[in-house]
């Protein structure tokens, strides 16, 4: 009973510090940039605030319905089956 308990509190602490290990990780060396933008007054781009997107409703209400309706696909080409022996040579 004794060596499950020891086993179970030291994994308990192996687990925590294996959660902050040192390497390289594809965060690093960000804190500059990330120093940098949390610093920003406004970081989103100027053109955001524009909120008069230009557009026509008649189109934008088209392209829907087209989605929503889409067109029937065109019909099957026509295929010719010639059935018989008109125009087959023997060769004799």
């Amino acid at each position: 009973m004794i060596p499950i308990l020891c086993a179970s509190a030291l994994s308990g602490c192996a687990a925590d510090y294996l959660n902050h290990y040192d390497s390289v990780t594809l965060a690093a060396g960000d804190s500059q940039k990330y120093n940098s933008l949390a610093q920003t007054v406004d970081p989103f781009n100027p053109a955001s605030r524009n909120t008069h997107i230009e557009g026509d409703g008649a189109r934008a209400a088209a392209v829907a319905h087209s989605y929503k309706f889409p067109p029937p696909p065109p019909p099957p080409p026509a295929i010719t089956v010639n059935v018989g022996g008109a125009g087959v040579t023997t060769g004799q």
